[in-house]
């Protein structure tokens, strides 16, 4: 199951907003991905800390659309829509800033070890 269904189960079964059970999810190969949610005009966390290898999903959970773009070109989730995500990987150790494209105000950062 993918996390996009067992968020919607979760919707459909508790008959609330699905949020993530947990910020951070195994992966294959020992990795993990952590869940960046997009709502009110933020990135939440605004600030994750992980290790290199890890994925980072964001979700879109606002009406707007939104991107998590690098500062330094590193990733660029591309435009997201309501309830879209899109998940990258970070395989190098250090510090990347991102921003929302469409909202330039909005900041975040990854820190990977």
């Amino acid at each position: 199951m993918t996390n996009a269904n067992r968020r919607q189960f979760l919707k459909l079964s508790l008959g609330v907003a699905a949020v993530p059970l947990a910020a951070k999810m195994a992966s294959a190969g020992g990795h993990l991905t952590h869940v960046v949610e997009i709502k009110g005009h933020k990135f939440s966390p605004a600030t994750l800390e992980m290790k290199a290898g890890d994925r980072v999903q964001f979700v879109n959970l606002d009406g707007a659309p939104h991107t998590a773009t690098a500062d330094n070109g590193a990733f660029d989730t591309g435009r997201l829509g309501k309830g879209e995500e899109a998940t990258i990987r970070i395989t190098e150790a250090g510090s990347y800033s991102y921003f929302c494209a469409v909202h330039p105000a909005m900041k975040g950062s990854v820190i990977a070890s």
